[in-house]
């Protein structure tokens, strides 16, 4: 049975990746659309500057864009509410959805660390969607919110994980080079990025490195425990890319003098094992995609890897400060790191009968 799904923010960038992503998805159906700007009360092909390099379905070019409102919501049936919404208005409309009954998958950052909400890279932390039950309790909801982690994160902890598996991971530093996409539709004049460099995004290498430690957490009776063992340390930086965040990863590993060949095995067999079997139509055959080129991976060529749910690693060699490995990993920060995610999310919910 199909889902009727609402997306919240539907006209900015996240909103139009929900858009192209959801749009035929073989198990839900995009019923309700809402924004907080202007673009209440026009139809979506009237109020959208569509950046997306497909056109907009003409089916959904004409469906109307109605205001926030968690009333409507309810009454059009909708089983999972996709949250694209700016954080300063995201909290009381997801909270007033979730204790309404419904499903909120957000890329909203706020209430990402609170410890019952669960913040999801499926492939890397999957069982932590066990933490709903937890929330339901503690809030008196019959709804729910799931967060999806910030952009960068996301791409990093997924290159990450076959290595923690694998091989133990004390300390990373992570240096990113991220996309002007990141800052949204309308977020950067071109005036500061063009023939530039940015090396500050405001709340961006807390957000990595407070996520991260949450992500390869564990469930505890209250919520879920951050992995206070892993030590992460973030330099985050706007460069004049369109799309496709690039990191530098550099990792101490507990697996002293591991061979780069070990690594990279692990690396290209990881088949994200917390959703492995599961059959989702978003989750990628192969999460994790090495480049053996010394020039690869880059932002123009390898960013819609997987249909954008891949992350491409490369140039992975031994790093001799760390006694461990680098590597520079490379992914789409519209879709992997935010639409994308959200999508995988639901669909994990609905395998595992939580919607």
């Amino acid at each position: 049975m199909m889902k009727r799904v609402a997306i919240l923010g539907a006209t900015g960038l996240v909103g139009q990746r929900f858009i192209q992503l959801l749009y035929k998805h073989p198990w839900f159906e995009i019923a309700v659309l809402q924004s907080s700007g202007k673009s209440a009360g026009k139809t979506y092909g009237e109020s959208v500057k569509w950046v997306i390099d497909t056109d907009i379905p003409v089916e959904i070019s004409q469906l109307p864009v109605e205001p926030l409102n968690a009333e409507s919501i309810v009454k059009e049936g909708i089983d999972i509410v996709f949250s694209a919404l700016p954080s300063e208005i995201a909290t009381d409309v997801e909270k007033e959805l979730a204790r309404r009954g419904l499903i909120v998958i957000s890329n909203a950052s706020p209430m990402r660390m609170e410890p019952d909400i669960p913040l999801i890279n499926p492939e890397v932390n999957a069982d932590h969607i066990e933490v709903l039950e937890i929330q339901r309790k503690k809030r008196g909801w019959s709804g729910a919110i799931v967060k999806v982690p910030n952009c960068t994160t996301s791409i990093f902890t997924l290159s990450l994980k076959p290595l923690y598996d694998d091989f133990g991971v004390k300390r990373v530093v992570v240096s990113s080079m991220q996309a002007i996409s990141g800052a949204g539709l309308t977020g950067l004049p071109s005036m500061f990025i063009m023939d530039n460099l940015i090396p500050y995004i405001e709340g961006e290498e807390e957000k990595v490195e407070e996520e991260s430690t949450k992500i390869f957490g564990s469930l505890g009776s209250d919520g879920i425990l951050h992995n206070n063992n892993l030590l992460v340390s973030a330099s985050c930086h706007r460069v004049m890319v369109l799309e496709g965040h690039t990191i530098a990863v550099f990792a101490e590993l507990e697996k002293k003098n591991a061979a780069i060949e070990d690594i990279v095995r692990a690396m290209e067999e990881f088949k994200g094992n917390k959703i492995k079997g599961l059959n989702l139509p978003t989750q990628p055959e192969k999460p994790i995609i090495v480049r053996r080129e010394l020039d690869r991976p880059q932002p123009r060529l390898d960013r819609y890897e997987g249909r954008g749910m891949s992350v491409v690693v490369g140039r992975i060699r031994h790093d001799k400060v760390f006694n461990g490995v680098k590597y520079i990993v490379l992914g789409s920060n519209t879709i992997r790191g935010a639409a994308g995610n959200g999508v995988l999310i639901a669909e994990l919910l609905v395998r595992k009968g939580l919607v």
